[in-house]
Formats: structure tokens, C-alpha cells, sequence
């Protein structure tokens, strides 16, 4: 019961002040119109002196409520902001990555990612027939990685047998292309294939690799024109891990190892 009091606490505070935001906003756009109508009138009739005084009456107005616009999304991203960090937690733990050395894996594979220079990432996927149903379960943790490292996700791909789909858009218009539209069928996990074509798109700051399995393909990692950061989904998997830990090695990436349940 304790729970749902502040749940529904938080929830009012966030409904309060974006109430009043939203009045504020509109008190604005009226004092800007009245700034226009009031000095567009009297400059045609030539009472300038009286004209002048209301617009900076206006202008006193309009940045008084500029003011208190600002304090109010203070104040909605501290009250937004703990529910967030609660569902950043959230995600990390069913990952495996939430305390102990999980934790330790994650703040250095973000690290790596904060430290290009580039502000672009570009999501790759294996889509083969083993990772039907896992995608859902892990865009959470695609989201917050991109979150916690400050990347903007610029484009989602899928690969699967000498195949690839490229999506962009929103992030969630891309993860919900990934899940409607990847085929997550087949067996060959192309991955040199893969990057050979995304060569010929624009290259961002840094590649992501999800898979379950090692490469069926050779990857020349010397023609990857960005470091791939790999997030090798399978449990107890030696080939896997060492393939991904070599892509992120020969590439400058990282290599994190996800324990989804």
C-alpha cells in the first residue's frame, strides 16, 4: 500500500506540474501576442510613449513567466527522475548487470562508449531463428545503454543468412520495426557479410553487436570503419564470447556479456 501511495504521489506531481507548465506555456504565447497587436497598433496611431510602457509591462510578464517555466521542469525531471532511475535498476538487474561484477562490466563498457568522439550508434541484430523472442526482452537494455552513454541511436539493423534491413526514425519507431519486420529465421549468423554492406551506409561513432552466436562468415575487422561494441547473448558459450570479444578487440569496441532471465 506504502508503494502505491507514492506511486500515485509521484504520479499527481507529475500531472500537477505539467498542468502548470502547460498554463504557463499558453500565458506566454498570449503575452507574445499582445506584445505584437499592442505595438502594431500604436506605432500606426502614434501613441509611442504609451505603447512602449505596456510592452514592458508585457516583457516584465513574459519573462516572469519564462522564469517560473524553467523552474517548473526542475522540477518535473527530479520528480520524473526517480522513477526513471527505478527502471533504469530494474532493466540492469534482469540482466545480470545490477550489482558485483555485473555492474563493474557495464560502467566500463559505458565508459568506452562515452569516451568516442562520435555521438552516433548504430545497433546491428542478429535475426536468425534462435533469437526469436529474445529482441523484446533486450531492447530495455538497448535503451539504456544508449541512455546511460549518451549515444543517439541513428539506425537499427537486423542480419540473418547474407541478409540485412537497415531502419531509422525515432528509437521507438526502429525497435518496433526490428520486431515487426526482422525475420529472426534461418541460421547463418553473416556477421563479416553484415558489416561489408554496412560499409556502404554512413558510418557512425560506433557499431553495436547483439548476437547468441559466433560468425559462420570471416570478419575482417581491419575494414570495419567503426569500433563495434558486442553484446554476446549466449550462456556458457566459449566460440561466442571469444568471436564477439575479438570483434570489439581488432575494432577498439567492448564487449559486455548480458545474462537475460
Amino acid at each position: 500500500m506504502m508503494r502505491r501511495a507514492r506511486h500515485r504521489e509521484s504520479s499527481e506531481s507529475i500531472f500537477e506540474v505539467f498542468s502548470d507548465m502547460a498554463l504557463l506555456m499558453l500565458a506566454a504565447f498570449v503575452f507574445m501576442f499582445a506584445l505584437v497587436l499592442i505595438y502594431s497598433q500604436g506605432m500606426s496611431s502614434g501613441n509611442s510613449k504609451e505603447t512602449l510602457a505596456q510592452v514592458e509591462k508585457l516583457k516584465q510578464d513574459l519573462a516572469a513567466a519564462n522564469a517560473r517555466n524553467a523552474q517548473l521542469q526542475d522540477e518535473l525531471n527530479q520528480v520524473a527522475g526517480n522513477d526513471v532511475q527505478q527502471q533504469i535498476q530494474r532493466v540492469l538487474k534482469s540482466a545480470g548487470l545490477g550489482s558485483g561484477k555485473g555492474k563493474r562490466d557495464f560502467d566500463l563498457f559505458i565508459s568506452g562508449l562515452k569516451k568516442l568522439p562520435g555521438r552516433d550508434l548504430h545497433m546491428v541484430v542478429d535475426a536468425t531463428g534462435s533469437m526469436h523472442g529474445v529482441t523484446a526482452f533486450l531492447i530495455p537494455v538497448l535503451r539504456v545503454i544508449a541512455l546511460r552513454s549518451g549515444k543517439r541511436i541513428s539506425a537499427v539493423s537486423w542480419f540473418a543468412d547474407r541478409r540485412i534491413g537497415t531502419f531509422h526514425g525515432t528509437t521507438g519507431e526502429m525497435f518496433d520495426q526490428l520486431l515487426q519486420n526482422a525475420p529472426f529465421v534461418g541460421s547463418d549468423e553473416t556477421i563479416g557479410y553484415t558489416f561489408e554492406m554496412l560499409r556502404q551506409q554512413q558510418q557512425p561513432g560506433a557499431y553495436m553487436l547483439i548476437g547468441d552466436e559466433p560468425p559462420t562468415d570471416k570478419v575482417h575487422y581491419q575494414s570495419i570503419p567503426a569500433p563495434v561494441f558486442t553484446l554476446p547473448l549466449a550462456i556458457n558459450d566459449s566460440d561466442t564470447e571469444v568471436a564477439f570479444q575479438n570483434i570489439a578487440k581488432f575494432t577498439g569496441g567492448k564487449m559486455l556479456k548480458l545474462r537475460l532471465h
